[in-house]
């Protein structure tokens, strides 16, 4: 089993991204939630070659990726799973939720370190909000959360079928939550207690620093409640809440791959590093 998963990863992965993207970008056309403010054929161009970009330096740099990393563990009995006795169903949900409170932790890290925060305000600085905002990440952030994903491999042991499991699911549930998709308000509300919601993550997304730092997940929706980041909807609603960070507001910076690449490099931080908020002027908009 593991070895038809190692040779058929990348396959297997291919598949299932261009599967979800097609419903994802499909659906976007059907049931807008947003309309969009700048061109979504530049947009996309940009967006998708970093996509590439990135892809094509990660096997460069990490051939096997986080499978290869898992079998390593399993070869050298590294990590808490490869000690103990567990039922497999058990230890496969355990890695797939472990590993994705991983991501959590990570991803406000990203916001918490204000030199990553200048590698992730790449993300954040896509002046529009749909399906191909789920995968621009700049290069570096890339890797570093490739590093960061073997060392909690290396600590946790995961089953091969785990990590594909988790990296399917995440991959398909970032294009899920940054699509420009409306779902029924009901729907939503019942599909957030487990899951993060386009009109759950797009919070995240707006240029107000104190909705910037909430709602870090990606997948399950459980990590933002239990610590606290978690926000119900935007103040400016959803339909008139500004996509994006007051730093870069021009096309020739937020929309170009040159841009994209250069970003880290520009500019002072801002306000949107956790640790530089203004918790007074926060917890004040919040009684309003």
């Amino acid at each position: 089993m593991n070895d038809f998963i190692l040779n058929h990863e990348p396959a297997i992965r291919l598949v299932c991204f261009f599967g979800i993207f097609a419903v994802m970008a499909v659906w976007e056309l059907l049931a807008p939630r947003r309309v969009l403010s700048q061109s979504k054929r530049q947009r996309w161009f940009n967006n998708l070659g970093l996509v590439v970009f990135n892809t094509a330096l990660l096997r460069l740099v990490f051939p096997l990726a986080a499978v290869g990393m898992a079998t390593t563990a399993e070869l050298n009995d590294w990590g808490l799973f490869n000690r103990i006795e567990a039922p497999g169903w058990l230890v496969l949900i355990a890695s797939v939720v472990i590993l994705d409170g991983a991501i959590y932790l990570q991803h406000v890290m990203f916001h918490a370190v204000p030199l990553f925060w200048r590698l992730h305000r790449v993300h954040h600085a896509d002046l529009d909000f749909d399906v191909t905002t789920g995968s621009r990440f700049h290069p570096v952030e890339i890797l570093l959360s490739m590093l960061i994903k073997f060392a909690v491999i290396v600590l946790l042991g995961p089953p091969v079928v785990a990590v594909v499991v988790f990296e399917v699911l995440l991959n398909a549930t970032a294009m899920f939550n940054h699509s420009n998709v409306r779902l029924p308000a009901p729907l939503d509300a019942l599909l957030r207690w487990v899951i993060v919601t386009p009109d759950m993550h797009r919070v995240h997304h707006s240029h107000l620093e104190h909705e910037t730092n909430s709602n870090f997940g990606f997948n399950l929706s459980a990590w933002d409640r239990l610590f606290g980041t978690y926000r119900n909807q935007p103040e400016e609603g959803h339909e008139g809440m500004v996509i994006g960070i007051d730093t870069f507001r021009d096309a020739a910076h937020c929309i170009t791959l040159r841009g994209m690449l250069g970003m880290p490099l520009i500019g002072k931080l801002g306000e949107y590093a956790i640790n530089r908020r203004n918790w007074n002027r926060n917890e004040n908009r919040e009684e309003r």
